[in-house]
């Protein structure tokens, strides 16, 4: 009996020091809404016998993104579709745009990503929607066929994480933004100002010395016996 409760201590133990398996996510340094970002798709590898060999990744279309990029990535392909717009957008420079991305899928042409690794897949996007978050479902396949869906979201009112939850991006709101940059263009004006005031006093104490040692010189001059 006592070897039982030892292995099953250990057990749990085991599984609670096991590392929670990794998810598909999206980043974007400095995104905010109505302005254009660099989102990073990373894909980790979380079979033990098999690659990623696909990713595809869905845009959001109740909130579309008017104009996206692809970065080209060494040992992948990828294609992209788009979707009608029921409303059009309008880009940066005020063009009406008719049709959004809806996906674009990575497909590699070597071995993909091995078990153990991961890689990344940048876009550069914007105008970015005016919402407080974008939602991406991924669908990830294997070499031996296995496809994982990331495209599941928590319920409502509940803090659990679902197993494969969709990659989720938080926008920075464009008030928000606006209030940043004020501050950061108060502060360096004040710094300016304070480099300006600074430099001055050091010209006039420099011109003072200058005076005295003029001063200075004149009399002893005129001090010299003739």
């Amino acid at each position: 009996m006592k070897k039982l409760i030892a292995l099953a201590a250990g057990a749990a133990v085991l599984a609670l020091a096991a590392p929670a398996y990794a998810h598909v996510t999206v980043s974007g340094p400095g995104a905010r809404q109505g302005g254009y970002a660099t989102l990073t798709f990373k894909a980790p590898t979380e079979s033990a016998t098999a690659s990623t060999t696909k990713l595809e990744i869905d845009f959001p279309t109740e909130a579309p993104i008017a104009s996206v990029s692809v970065q080209p990535k060494a040992g992948w392909t990828w294609t992209e579709k788009t979707a009608k717009l029921a409303t059009p957008l309008a880009d940066g420079d005020g063009n009406q745009i008719t049709e959004a991305v809806s996906s674009i899928t990575w497909t590699a042409t070597a071995g993909g990503i091995k078990p153990g690794e991961f890689d990344t897949f940048s876009v550069s996007a914007g105008p970015l929607p005016k919402v407080d978050s974008l939602a991406f479902a991924a669908l990830q396949t294997y070499s031996d066929g296995t496809v994982v869906r990331w495209n599941q979201t928590a319920a409502p009112g509940s803090n659990a994480e679902p197993e494969h939850p969709k990659p989720t991006l938080t926008l920075t709101s464009a008030s928000a933004s606006a209030s940043v940059d004020s501050a950061t263009a108060a502060s360096a004006k004040s710094s300016s100002s304070d480099t300006t005031s600074r430099t001055l006093s050091i010209v006039a104490l420099a011109l003072a010395a200058v005076a005295i040692s003029l001063t200075v010189v004149s009399r002893a001059k005129r001090e010299q016996p003739k």
